[in-house]
């Protein structure tokens, strides 16, 4: 059992947690960028229906939407240096927070392929016949007519899905990770004040997420501007 509640802990554990908070948002930060380039990649063989790689990222997309991020993590962390060291590639010294980073990018990438996948068959694809009419290439439609609309169906979607990857960077410290999570859970060994501590990561992760949500209103706002009526 934890000690008795002290609510001034909380204040107290507040800045030595939000130390971590960096280390937080550059592990989603990085994983979104891994994610994002691997799911675009992904959803084009989908989308083109190249063979066998086509195949292939159905069966990595159904096996990480069908397992936990945190099986996922272990997969990874204990089974990437294995595989390599079959090619003589050792990568065991490597810093934890690479693998975490490399398990989240690969799960962000199965689901945002379906979500790019999805978003590009929404566009209208009369306005690719159309923009082939006047002369436009397959790649100059695709680019100028149907990723700008694209992007606007995709990104809501989106926004909500970094909130969830955002909470879901708390199991890094299951693998060593000294981030917020792992951080707080020092706190919790050394002071045996459990409940504080979790409520001051509540505080952390709520006001993040707050900022995040209004960071990405005005992006979307911003991104429709063209779409809105103009007015007199």
């Amino acid at each position: 059992m934890g000690k008795s509640f002290d609510i001034s802990l909380v204040v107290e554990f507040l800045p030595k947690l939000l130390v971590y908070l960096p280390l937080t948002l550059l592990i989603l930060v990085a994983s979104l960028a891994l994610g994002l380039i691997l799911g675009t990649l992904i959803a084009l063989t989908r989308l083109y229906r190249i063979p066998v790689l086509n195949q292939i990222s159905i069966v990595y997309v159904s096996f990480i939407r069908g397992t936990p991020i945190l099986i996922q993590l272990f997969l990874i962390f204990y089974g990437l240096p294995m595989l390599l060291e079959i090619f003589h590639i050792n990568i065991s010294r490597w810093d934890p927070i690479y693998f975490v980073i490399i398990t989240y990018g690969l799960s962000i990438a199965a689901f945002k392929s379906e979500n790019i996948r999805a978003a590009v068959n929404a566009v209208d694809r009369g306005q690719t016949e159309a923009a082939y009419s006047v002369g436009m290439t397959g790649k100059q439609s695709f680019t100028r007519i149907v990723v700008p609309q694209a992007l606007l169906i995709f990104f809501p979607n989106f926004t909500n899905s970094v909130i969830g990857f955002l909470k879901d960077t708390s199991l890094a410290f299951s693998i060593g990770v000294m981030d917020m999570m792992g951080r707080g859970q020092t706190l919790i060994a050394a002071t045996a004040h459990t409940l504080e501590v979790y409520l001051s990561l509540t505080i952390i992760y709520y006001a993040t997420v707050i900022i995040l949500e209004k960071v990405f209103k005005i992006t979307e706002f911003r991104l429709q501007r063209h779409d809105r009526p103009l007015t007199g």
